[in-house]
């Protein structure tokens, strides 16, 4: 055997296993697609559910339901509906008088537990337009333009052409491009906006127009082993059937979670929304 030969027969199992390392890193730098991000994003939001722990915190919120003035709240969650107690209106304690009736309010939802649970189950969750938005993500938008943004995927969405949305909450929802932000480590959803470009007539705007301007942002951060939703802002500006305006504005933070070591009953819930925030 020549010196050539021997020398090839003993380089090829290390250029045999240089090529395999190559391959490997060529693998593992493969960019998973958006559409691949977002389904396994969604199947751990969903099981993320069926393990979400109950939690204080303390929300400040600017809305029509605070008659346009920012109030600071103490909300304490149970499984039956949230407890929320009026600490601050525009930044300046309660009056004694207010403060009171706040009180009292409290103990008549004690009074009449069930109505609040009823009231509660019926009320729209104001993550209501991003939960919307997230059911039909991969049905009815285009996923584009993938690319890393710090420690998450941002991906730009548009609305699929091809898709016929369902019912008006559902056609408004399709009519928006935004884009969404999901973490890198564990494909969670950070942050997701979704903007109307111009003016949504839907049956032919006898039913109702949505004016271009209309837009909703959630962003969501780790609260201990959880993601929860710290900050949800909604605008939503048009006309309903028989020209009646149609109005939601909305700027929600809340912050200072602090997780419950178990689900509270209605007057365990209302004793600690009473009390000053842990």
């Amino acid at each position: 055997m020549t010196k050539l030969m021997m020398a090839a027969r003993w380089a090829m199992p290390g250029l045999l296993a240089v090529v395999g390392t190559v391959g490997l890193q060529a693998q593992a730098t493969v960019m998973p697609t958006a559409k691949d991000v977002v389904a396994q994003m969604l199947v751990n939001e969903r099981e993320a559910m069926t393990r979400r722990g109950m939690y204080e915190y303390v929300s400040l919120e600017k809305s029509e339901r605070t008659g346009g003035h920012l109030w600071t709240e103490h909300v304490v969650e149970t499984p039956v509906g949230r407890i929320r107690f009026l600490m601050q209106e525009d930044g300046k304690p309660l009056p004694r008088e207010r403060d009171a009736a706040e009180r009292g309010r409290l103990a008549d939802i004690l009074a009449h537990q069930a109505e609040f649970e009823a009231k509660e189950s019926a009320q729209k969750s104001d993550e209501e337009n991003a939960r919307k938005m997230m059911s039909i993500l991969q049905k009815a938008f285009l996923m584009e333009n993938m690319r890393a943004e710090g420690p998450d995927w941002r991906i730009d969405l548009r609305p699929d052409p091809n898709y016929s949305p369902d019912g008006m909450q559902e056609k408004v929802a399709h009519a928006m491009s935004g884009y969404l932000l999901v973490n890198q480590k564990e494909l969670r959803l950070r942050h997701l906006e979704g903007n109307l470009p111009q003016d949504l007539s839907i049956g032919f705007g006898i039913l109702a127009t949505v004016h271009a301007g209309t837009h909703f942002v959630t962003e969501r951060s780790e609260v201990g082993d959880e993601w929860r939703t710290t900050h949800v802002v909604s605008v939503l500006n048009g006309r309903v059937i028989f020209f009646k305006t149609l109005s939601k504005n909305q700027d929600m933070v809340r912050q200072q979670f602090h997780k419950l070591e178990k689900p509270l009953t209605l007057k365990e819930a209302v004793a600690l929304a009473e009390s000053a925030p842990q």
